[in-house]
C-alpha cells in the first residue's frame, strides 16, 4: 500500500495542529491556575506566621512591662504603654497592624490601642479599619472564649486578611490582635494576567471554531469541484476520462486556481483528441483502402487459380476424346464449386451478423453439433467427444443457437483437419463468473507463434483445402454476441475459445 494512501489530508493535519496549540494553551493557563494557587497558599502561611508571631510580640511584651504587684487587672489599660509597645514591635513587620482589645461585655467591646506603624501613608494610622472590624471582632471573641490564640483568614480578590488574636498572660480580659494582608499570587498584576490568558484561550478557542468552519467551507467546495469532474466527466473507450463541460469557479483562490488549470487542461485535451479524431478517421480511411487493397488481391489471388485451372481443362477437353472432357467438366465442377465457397464465406463477412438469443439446453445442443461431425471424425480417423462440464455449470443458456452453431462447426471442422490420425477433439461448455465458455480443443501440434496473430484474419489458413475464411467468421459471430474469439496457448495441441457474455433472457 502506498504510504500516501494512510497520510491524513492537509485540512486534517491543519486543524490537527490547531488543536494541539488550543490544548497547550490550555495547559499552560492550568498550570499557572496550579502554580498560582500553591503560591497564594505560601503567602497566606507565611502572613500568618508573622501575624501570630506579632500578636505574640505584643502581647508578651505588654505582660513584662505590666507591674504584676499593682493588681494590673483592676486597672485601666496603660493606652501609652500599649501604643508604644505597639509602634515598637509593629515597625518591625512591614504590613502588619494591630491593637489592644478588651472583652467589656458590649457587641463591640473595647479597642484600647490601635498602631500600624509602616502604613505607607502620613504617619501612623491610629484608626482601626471599618472593613476589617467583623473579623477583627470575630477572631477576638473566638480566642477570649477559647484562651488561646487563634487566627483566621478571608481570602478575596484582591488577596487574603490575616486576623490573630492572643490573650495577654495574666490578664485574661485584655487580648492582643495583628491584622496583615497577603497580596494576590501573581503580585498586582496578577488579575490582569490571568485575564490576558483567559483571552488568550479564548481567541484560540474562537479561531479554531473560525478555522473549524473554514475548513469545512473549503471541503465543501472541494467536494463541489469532485462532483462537477464526475458530473462532467465522460469515458473514453480505452477507459480514460474526459471533460466535456468547464468546471464552475468555488469562489477559493486557491480552489480556482486548481479549477483554471483543469479547464485549460481539459480544453487543451477536447482539442488534441479533436484533433486525434480527425487523424484517426483519416487513418481509417487509408487503411480500409489498403484493406481493399489487399482483398482486392487475395480474392483474385483464390480466383485465378481455379479459373486458370478450368481454362486449362476446356482446353484440353477440346482437343480430347469423349472420357477426357467428362474428366475435364468434372474438374470444372469442382473448382466452380471452390469458386462459390470463397464467395459464399466473403458474403458471410460483408454481411452483419443477425442475433436471435433464445433458451438452449447447453448439453443437448453440444451433442447434435458433435453428432453432425462424427462421420467426418471417422475418416479422418480422430475421436470427437464432449467433454464433462463442471459440476456448476448450468444446464440450459442464452444465445443464437444457429449461428453459434457455425462458429462451433467452423472450429471443429478445422480441429479435425489439423489432427493426426488417433488423435481426439474434444468440446466443452462451461460458465465462468459472467460469461459463457465454449472451447474446441485438439491434441494436433498446435498454431505456430508466429501465426496466432493472425489466423483469424480472411484467407489465412494452414491447410492446402482451407478456405481461409472460417476463423474470420467465427470471430464475427462472438463479436456479434457481445464477446470474442481468441486461440489459447496448450502444451500440446491447440485450444479455441469463444467467449460471450452469460444472459439470463
Amino acid at each position: 500500500m502506498p504510504a500516501s494512501s494512510t497520510r491524513l489530508s492537509f485540512s486534517s493535519q491543519l486543524a490537527f495542529f490547531w488543536a494541539l496549540v488550543a490544548v497547550m494553551c490550555a495547559l499552560l493557563c492550568a498550570l499557572v491556575l496550579f502554580m498560582a494557587q500553591e503560591n497564594a497558599g505560601r503567602r497566606i502561611d507565611i502572613a500568618r506566621e508573622r501575624s501570630l508571631a506579632g500578636c505574640q510580640a505584643v502581647a508578651s511584651r505588654y505582660d513584662l512591662s505590666i507591674d504584676r504587684n499593682a493588681g494590673a487587672d483592676h486597672l485601666d489599660p496603660h493606652a501609652d504603654l500599649m501604643h508604644a509597645i505597639l509602634d515598637v514591635v509593629l515597625a518591625q513587620m512591614s504590613g502588619v497592624e494591630g491593637g489592644f482589645w478588651r472583652n467589656a461585655g458590649t457587641d463591640r467591646g473595647v479597642f484600647d490601642a490601635y498602631a500600624f506603624p509602616t502604613y505607607e501613608g502620613s504617619g501612623i494610622k491610629r484608626d482601626v479599619p471599618d472593613a476589617e472590624t467583623p473579623l477583627i471582632l470575630r477572631t477576638l471573641r473566638a480566642a477570649a472564649k477559647k484562651q488561646t490564640a487563634l487566627t483566621d483568614v478571608v481570602s478575596g480578590q484582591q488577596g487574603a486578611v490575616i486576623v490573630t488574636a492572643c490573650t495577654i498572660p495574666h490578664h485574661p480580659a485584655l487580648l492582643a490582635w495583628t491584622l496583615t494582608r497577603s497580596q494576590p499570587s501573581l503580585g498586582a498584576w496578577g488579575r490582569s494576567l490571568l485575564a490576558g490568558l483567559a483571552a488568550l484561550l479564548a481567541i484560540i478557542v474562537g479561531s479554531s471554531i473560525a478555522l473549524g468552519m473554514r475548513l469545512r467551507s473549503w471541503r465543501a467546495n472541494l467536494a463541489h469541484v469532485e462532483r462537477s469532474v464526475a458530473q462532467h466527466a465522460g469515458a473514453e473507450p480505452d477507459g480514460s476520462a474526459i471533460i466535456s463541460e468547464p468546471i464552475g469557479k468555488t469562489g477559493e483562490p486557491e480552489l480556482d486556481r486548481i479549477v483554471d488549470a483543469f479547464n485549460t487542461h481539459a480544453a487543451r485535451t477536447a482539442a488534441l483528441r479533436s484533433q486525434a479524431a480527425a487523424l484517426s478517421a483519416r487513418l481509417a480511411q487509408a487503411e480500409r483502402f489498403s484493406a481493399l487493397g489487399r482483398l482486392a488481391a487475395q480474392i483474385a489471388h483464390e480466383i485465378r487459380n481455379p479459373v486458370g485451372a478450368m481454362r486449362l481443362k476446356a482446353e484440353n477437353a477440346l482437343v480430347g476424346d469423349e472420357d477426357r472432357k467428362q474428366r475435364a467438366l468434372a474438374t470444372i465442377l469442382e473448382q466452380i464449386h471452390r469458386v462459390e465457397q470463397q464467395l459464399v464465406g466473403l458474403l458471410a463477412l460483408t454481411q452483419p451478423v443477425r442475433i436471435d438469443n433464445m433458451n438452449v439446453p447447453l448439453r443437448a445442443w453440444l451433442d447434435d453439433r458433435v453428432a453432425l461431425h462424427q462421420e467426418a471424425a471417422a475418416h479422418a480417423q480422430v475421436a470427437l467427444t464432449v467433454a464433462e462440464a463442471p459440476a456448476a455449470t448450468p444446464e440450459h443458456a442464452v444465445f443464437d443457437p444457429v449461428q453459434l452453431a457455425r462458429a462451433l462447426d467452423n472450429l471443429v471442422l478445422n480441429a479435425i483437419r489439423h489432427t493426426p490420425p488417433d488423435g481426439s477433439v474434444t468440446v466443452q461448455a462451461t460458465r465462468t463468473r459472467d460469461l459463457l465458455r465454449f472451447e474446441v480443443n485438439d491434441n494436433g501440434p498446435g498454431v505456430p507463434q508466429d501465426d496466432r496473430e493472425e489466423i483469424f484474419e480472411p484467407f489465412v489458413t494452414g491447410h492446402a483445402a482451407g478456405s481461409g475464411l472460417g476463423l474470420a467468421v467465427v470471430r464475427e459471430i462472438a463479436a456479434a454476441h457481445g464477446g470474442r474469439a481468441f486461440y489459447e496457448a496448450r502444451s500440446t495441441g491447440a485450444g479455441f475459445v469463444i467467449e460471450i457474455p452469460w444472459r439470463t433472457s
